[in-house]
């Protein structure tokens, strides 16, 4: 019979998943359906492009089931979204060229009318422009839901140093789409 592991918690998960048992498998899987949305998410809006980041996304899995240790990492939410970080960084590092603003494929929405579309896309766009510092913790916080405690931790630096790159980011995102609001309003 299958356990339900559905209501262990993180580290009860790793604890399963370390012992490389006949339910590890089953512990790696709960844990990919609670963290493998946002971390789609987080690896498309770094590299501002799927195909990449799936395969970032899924090397980032492959990781977290190689090194997983209950003792070292209690924080399992963090650990996932540092691994893919530094696969991410390692990745545009490597990268030899840019893409086109153009040929970014945004992530998809359900979105009905136009207006909003269009208005999706330009904050995107904008969210793309950003320095990668303000970038990466805007995402952390806006898409990620992490703490400002929690993108201290995965960024390496003090948690107010992190509310002040979500802050900035904010305030440029609103700058850059201030001319298409002024348009929509008038």
């Amino acid at each position: 019979m299958k356990k339900d592991f559905s209501k262990y918690s993180d580290i009860e998960l790793a604890l399963v998943m370390s012992e490389k048992g006949e339910n590890s498998d089953s512990a790696f899987m709960e844990f990919y359906q609670r963290y493998s949305n946002g971390l789609i998410a987080y690896c498309t809006k770094i590299l501002n492009d799927r195909i990449i980041a799936d395969d970032v996304f899924q090397e980032t899995f492959i990781k977290f089931y190689a090194s997983v240790d209950p003792k070292v990492n209690t924080n399992i939410a963090g650990y996932l979204i540092k691994i893919a970080r530094n696969l991410c960084l390692n990745h545009k590092r490597n990268q030899k060229h840019k893409v086109d603003i153009t040929e970014l494929e945004f992530l998809s929405y359900d979105v009905q009318n136009y207006e909003n579309r269009q208005l999706l896309e330009f904050v995107n766009t904008a969210v793309d422009l950003l320095e990668d510092d303000y970038k990466e913790a805007l995402i952390l916080r806006e898409y990620n839901g992490l703490e400002y405690e929690e993108i201290a931790k995965v960024l390496n630096i003090t948690a107010i140093n992190a509310k002040t790159r979500v802050c900035r980011a904010k305030k440029k995102v609103k700058d850059l789409l201030k001319p298409y609001l002024n348009e929509i309003t008038s």
